[in-house]
């Protein structure tokens, strides 16, 4: 049974993100924490207009807070997000990773190491190679790996770097991806 999924997206992403969050439930069962790459701009407008179009919570994540399911928790400009062991939230101004802070590395390989198989980690539209690594991780502890597909995506260049790196559980246009995840989260489609 799968706990948490994890997001990494960049150029592209607001479009990917938005033909996914909306169309959950409102009681999807698992948690999902993303990684947007917005550099130091505010994502408060972005999240507020997906509230206003999503039947799920949709918040910045904060420190220490507990991570529970149904909720979407973004990583706040300019930090990185990390899963703690007592799977609370943990945010780091530590350096950036892959030229970003956020990234989607550190959230993967955190996230990895305390859901381990009870993980989805998906890659979508992007432009550098950020989630590549942490997808590898994610993979090696047992969890369940989604790429989109690069002939479809907005920017090929980070779901092409995913796919470098490990073979996913599924590659998959962006508009299949959200039955995907629901097929996972138990839901019959």
């Amino acid at each position: 049974m799968y706990k948490a999924i994890v997001i990494g997206t960049s150029y592209g992403g607001l479009e990917a993100i938005k033909a996914i969050i909306p169309k959950l439930p409102k009681d999807f069962p698992l948690a999902l924490l993303i990684v947007l790459h917005i550099g130091d701009n505010d994502n408060t407008t972005f999240i507020n207009l997906l509230n206003d179009s999503s039947e799920i919570l949709i918040k910045e994540a904060e420190e220490k807070e507990s991570i529970k399911p149904g909720i979407v928790y973004f990583a706040p400009p300019n930090y990185h997000l990390l899963v703690e062991k007592d799977e609370t939230i943990s945010l780091s101004t530590e350096p950036k990773v892959n030229f970003s802070r956020p990234s989607i590395d550190v959230l993967f390989e955190s996230a990895s190491w305390v859901y381990r198989d009870q993980l989805i980690g998906i890659v979508m539209s992007g432009a550098n190679s950020d989630g590549a690594d942490g997808l590898k991780l994610i993979k090696a502890n047992g969890g369940t790996t989604i790429v989109e597909n690069p002939c479809s995506s907005y920017a090929p260049t980070m779901p092409r770097a995913a796919l470098k790196s490990t073979k996913p559980d599924y590659r998959l246009k962006l508009e299949a991806i959200k039955d995907q995840l629901m097929k996972l989260a138990g839901y019959n489609i």
